[in-house]
């Protein structure tokens, strides 16, 4: 068994290479751009929102309001006739990307921790590289590429952002898994 205190730096290069490895892919790299497309008639669309007064939160369009009313009706009738929307509505202006940032950095960091305390809790000191590359990148391709799959299925999230997301987890869970067989104790 190793402790976490015996694994700061791979928990802290971890965190620092994914962090570097997002930066890289969506700013650089480009393919991430057509995951969101621009809604038709948007000023529209816009301009109903905000006399709408919709405040900051996540929406179903139309939602029921228990399991008996999917099956009502009217209900049914409003999906029929749509539209049919999962809604995500964030406050107005631009985005705090510091704040954004130093979150991502953060979930990053609690992803390296959880990778250090199972493989730690799985492998000895002087464990094989290829041992701790597989336990830790199996941990953390969970981490970085699941989480999406389940957007797709229940919330119609398109599937090729999925597999965009996913790619980009294996590659989170690669570095992850090289930084821990690399510094390994």
């Amino acid at each position: 068994m190793v402790a976490i205190p015996e694994l700061w730096l791979p928990i802290l290069l971890a965190s620092v290479l994914v962090f570097l490895a997002s930066s890289v892919i969506h700013m650089f790299l480009g393919y991430h751009a057509g995951d969101m497309v621009e809604i038709p008639s948007e000023d529209r669309v816009r301009a109903a929102m905000r006399e709408a007064s919709i405040p900051p939160g996540d929406y179903a369009i139309p939602r029921a309001g228990s399991m008996k009313e999917m099956s009502d009706p009217a209900f049914i009738a409003k999906q029929k006739e749509g539209p049919v929307a999962v809604l995500t509505v964030l406050p107005s202006g631009p985005p705090n990307l510091g704040v954004m940032l130093g979150q991502w950095f953060l979930f990053i960091l609690v992803v390296s921790l959880i990778v250090a305390y199972l493989t730690g809790r799985t492998l000895t000191p002087g464990a094989e590289y290829l041992s701790v590359f597989r336990m830790a990148g199996t941990v953390a391709v969970v981490a970085y590429a699941a989480d999406s799959w389940p957007r797709s299925i229940w919330y119609g999230q398109k599937w090729s952002t999925t597999l965009k997301n996913t790619f980009d987890g294996l590659i989170y869970a690669v570095l992850t898994a090289g930084a821990f067989a690399w510094l390994w104790p």
